[in-house]
């Protein structure tokens, strides 16, 4: 448990991976740490400066293809953030995030780009890219509500033997073989924009459970209940229809 209840969340490079309101992930945390009586000390990084390696909780969002190229190539070249996720902490990372958290991802020219080894997959190209809401039933410990978000990718990502999935698909795509994110030790991937961790508070008090290494205090929140109450709803009742071709914008990333 970090010194003093003292929690450090860290937003890695949320100019380049911050893309469809992954930014919110740091806020989500940090408002439900406090909340729990924790001393919150949340920081932004910006591209280029060195990565902390006695952070508690570590989060990557989504970019587009260039940034995510980038983003990579500094995080093997800094190595805070793989010193970080040997000693314990946590890492979360969405869409492009998660991509880069393996072994392998397409980069914009589809030439394969080295990721950072903190998740033993690996991804290619779906040969149709996903756009709409992603529901997926969790088979992680710890988790036991339905996991929400808004998927915009075109990465097939293959788990390997040291990881596990985060969830199995109900609606959407996923990785892309019925699984949705993945499980290794401290660190999880998973392709639920949203922000992910406003949309799924369990998952978000799951992470910080791991970083302060115990069971999180309950929370009731009737209001946030009833707001994904409804959206599984809207989304369990939407089904599998086709969904509209993407925009300019929406291609981006992934």
């Amino acid at each position: 448990m970090p010194a003093e209840s003292r929690l450090r969340l860290v937003s890695i490079y949320p100019v380049l991976l911050g893309t469809y309101g992954d930014g919110g992930n740091l806020r989500v945390l940090a408002m439900r740490a406090k909340a729990r009586g924790f001393d919150v000390e949340a920081t932004e990084l910006d591209a280029g400066e060195p990565v902390p390696d006695d952070a508690d909780l570590y989060m990557l969002g989504g970019g587009e293809d260039d940034a995510q190229v980038a983003a990579a190539r500094a995080l093997r070249a800094d190595g805070g953030l793989a010193r970080a996720a040997a000693k314990g902490a946590v890492v979360f990372g969405v869409c492009a995030g998660y991509q880069l958290l393996g072994s392998v991802f397409p980069g914009s020219d589809g030439v394969p780009e080295p990721g950072v080894d903190l998740l033993d997959v690996s991804t290619d190209r779906l040969p149709k890219r996903a756009v709409g809401e992603l529901l997926a039933v969790p088979c992680t410990p710890g988790l036991e509500q339905p996991l929400t978000g808004y998927e915009n990718h075109a990465g097939a990502t293959h788990l390997g033997r040291d990881a596990l999935p985060l969830a199995r698909v109900e609606v959407g795509v996923g990785n892309g073989d019925q699984l949705e994110g993945a499980v290794q030790a401290h660190v999880i991937g998973t392709y639920l924009h949203g922000p992910g961790l406003a949309r799924n508070p369990e998952l978000a008090d799951l992470l910080l459970s791991w970083a302060v290494g115990s069971p999180l205090l309950p929370w009731a929140q009737a209001d946030v209940d009833a707001l994904r109450a409804e959206r599984l709803a809207t989304v369990r009742g939407r089904g599998r229809k086709t969904v509209k071709a993407p925009t300019r914008e929406q291609t981006a990333g992934g």
